[in-house]
């Protein structure tokens, strides 16, 4: 069982091929998404490129829609972590860090 794009069953058919599937639950597509972002991810880090980035940003789309964010909000969300705390962009590394007594 593998989540896929939504023309894929009609592609295959298309093909003339044959394939059983089903529409997900809500509770089985989030854990779905979960997982095809995983493996997206790590088709990503075996070979970074704009085809599976593109992947990647697909699949965090839906799963921002599946929990009701708004890709405005989440980019809004962002920019004020990034005003607040930075980005990633220096590319810092902390190697220590002490904990506050209590």
């Amino acid at each position: 069982m593998k989540l896929v794009r939504d023309k894929i069953p009609r592609i295959i058919k298309e093909s003339g091929r044959t394939c059983d599937y089903h529409v997900a639950t809500q509770a089985e597509l989030k854990a779905a998404l979960f997982n095809k972002l995983h493996e997206e991810l790590d088709e990503f880090i075996a070979e970074p490129c704009l085809e599976e980035g593109a992947d990647m940003y697909e699949v965090l789309l839906a799963i921002f829609e599946i929990h009701n964010f708004n890709l405005l909000d989440v980019m809004r969300a962002a920019s004020d972590k990034e005003i607040e705390r930075g980005s990633f962009e220096l590319g810092i590394i902390l190697d220590r860090y002490d904990a506050p007594s209590r």
